[in-house]
């Protein structure tokens, strides 16, 4: 059974174009287009085509089961139109109200289409009113699951470019490492060092951790690892940034970091490496 009665729907048909002008003026009010992250014509483009899916869908779909087949071009244009928005940084609150400001013109529409039957009036206020409110919560669902990819996509990228392989010199690398060390970066760091040792054909990994604040038993165990990953793959490794106060924390934990060569900075790292490799560096003339 359709949701919204025919003359509900032939009513918004007939008077698309005021219905469209109210809502934009609803938005106006609201400071939904004050906003210069989205235009003024983003917004009515966007209301247009809202518009001619919920008349499409409300003819024949239930708004009680958004999962219906009914339904899938909604669902699809709310998913876009939230996507869109929590790219451009809009909030929740912002995209949401975009489809309950339709409320009072619609309202304002019903009003006059069934101003000589109330009882017809007050079912389909309330029929339409349950139908924005459930589209509204299935924006709210869209946006933050499309904010969370967002997020998790920064966060993958903050992870690549905080874990940059430098190539030294011929046949050494240099992996600096800055931040705290968990179990996904380490995974990370792993991908990208081995990956760069294959393609370069290098011997000789340095991991350089005087940008890490701290070194507990768990972080020891990722640098563990991440040793091991290097010599299964042919190189050698020497880890750099050991201060005094890490070197402190070592041995107070009874960490075991026996047959891992370690230098205080990347310079005595990098002099380590050069001459394993049989050159020497020396002051000119």
């Amino acid at each position: 059974m359709s949701i919204l009665k025919q003359a509900t729907i032939d009513a918004i048909k007939q008077n698309e174009a005021a219905l469209l002008a109210g809502w934009m003026n609803s938005l106006e009010q609201e400071g939904s287009l004050s906003d210069n992250r989205i235009s003024r014509d983003d917004v009515s483009g966007q209301a247009r085509d809202f518009l001619r899916v919920l008349v499409v869908a409300s003819a024949v779909g239930d708004a009680a089961d958004l999962s219906r087949a009914e339904w899938a071009e909604s669902r699809q244009f709310l998913e876009t139109l939230s996507r869109s928005r929590a790219v451009r940084g809009l909030d929740s609150q912002h995209t949401a109200r975009f489809i309950f400001s339709l409320k009072r013109p619609l309202f304002d529409l019903l009003q006059k289409t069934y101003v000589a039957d109330p009882v017809e009036l007050s079912n389909e206020l309330w029929a339409i009113s349950e139908l924005l409110d459930t589209l509204g919560m299935h924006t709210i669902r869209a946006f933050q699951k499309s904010r969370e990819e967002v997020i998790l996509r920064q966060q993958e990228e903050l992870l690549e470019l905080s874990t940059p392989v430098v190539k030294l010199w011929d046949g050494v690398l240099a992996l600096p490492m800055i931040g705290t060390l968990d179990s996904q970066r380490t995974q990370v760091v792993m991908e990208s060092l081995l990956q760069r040792i294959v393609e370069t054909g290098s011997e000789i990994a340095i991991i350089d951790i005087t940008g890490v604040p701290t070194v507990d038993t768990l972080v020891a165990q990722h640098l563990l690892k991440a040793v091991t990953a290097i010599r299964l793959m042919g190189a050698d490794c020497i880890i750099s940034g050991i201060r005094p106060q890490i070197a402190q924390t070592i041995v107070h934990l009874g960490l075991d970091l026996g047959g891992i060569v370690t230098k205080a900075n990347l310079a005595d790292a990098l002099a380590l490496a050069l001459k394993r490799s049989g050159l020497i560096v020396a002051r000119a003339g």
